[in-house]
């Protein structure tokens, strides 16, 4: 089975309509399975007091000018939903909050996704898993017990999911991977995991497409230099093209376990086992 490979626009459009295009145009161009985005309705996600504190963005002076400038409403998600089309590509995003996800459910999504940070909001995850369809649930900032309570809620109503093994921080630090708990989660919840990545970087990606990883995710950026908080953890377009196109290579060099002398190898033993001949 081939590694589904999400690119993650995230909020890394800058609230920008060409931004996103133009990372849309990147993804598909990459051969990648889908783009994915992030919305909020920020009035539920975060408290007046913080939206009120001061922030300096290219919005503005607080919080809530810097979260508004990040989010798209109906016209942008429609215009998204609409080049998607043109380009050929899925298209999904994670809700954090009820609104959120309401929102989105104007849209023909084949996937959901629930971000690390909302594996543990239940009353979400019950409201993705209602709508049946396959959902993608990362694990980065929890617990067994936190993950456990997840897939209960998924398996209780017979919705598709797989785990995404992630580490929440941005960049991710090399000796804070711990890859092999790819195959510590599959085995606990006898399930499908993926990987979503947040370092800088694509070596430990490439290390998890040879772990029988079912989906990976990376954030894209035009330029890890741009404003955002996820720019720096975000692969660029050259790098996103090459992620693709070695993971590919990865999958089929990857085999099926089997040893066998393959046809190639005949001519050359012949060569090279011609002095054993007189045995």
């Amino acid at each position: 089975m081939s590694i589904f490979i999400v690119a993650e626009i995230g909020i890394n459009h800058n609230g920008d309509m060409s931004i996103c295009k133009e990372l849309i145009d990147i993804a598909s161009e990459s051969g990648c399975n889908a783009v994915k985005l992030q919305k909020r309705d920020i009035n539920k996600v975060y408290t007046q007091e913080f939206l009120d504190s001061p922030r300096e963005s290219p919005w503005g002076v607080t919080q809530r000018e810097q979260k508004s400038g990040l989010e798209f409403g109906i016209d942008e998600y429609k215009e998204i939903d609409q080049y998607c089309k043109e380009k050929g590509i899925e298209w999904f995003a994670s809700a954090w909050d009820l609104n959120s996800q309401n929102f989105l459910q104007q849209f023909d999504c084949k996937y959901n996704k629930v971000a690390s940070a909302m594996v543990v909001y239940e009353d979400l995850l019950r409201m993705i898993a209602q709508e049946g369809k396959h959902t993608f649930i990362s694990t980065g900032m929890t617990t067994y017990d936190d993950i456990q309570k997840a897939v209960d809620i998924f398996r209780l109503v017979d919705c598709p999911f797989e785990l995404m093994y992630t580490v929440s921080t941005y960049p991710m630090k090399v000796e804070n991977a711990n890859l092999n708990m790819i195959n510590t989660l599959r085995d606990k919840y006898q399930c499908n995991v993926g990987y979503s990545g947040h370092e800088a970087g694509l070596a430990i990606s490439y290390a998890a497409a040879a772990l029988d990883i079912t989906s990976l995710e990376r954030h894209i950026t035009l330029d890890r230099s741009m404003y955002g908080s996820d720019q720096s953890a975000s692969v660029e377009p050259s790098g996103f093209r090459n992620l693709v196109g070695a993971v590919r290579k990865i999958e089929k060099a990857m085999g099926d376990g089997v040893k066998r002398a393959i046809k190639e190898e005949e001519s050359i033993a012949k060569i090279l086992r011609q002095h054993l001949d007189c045995r």
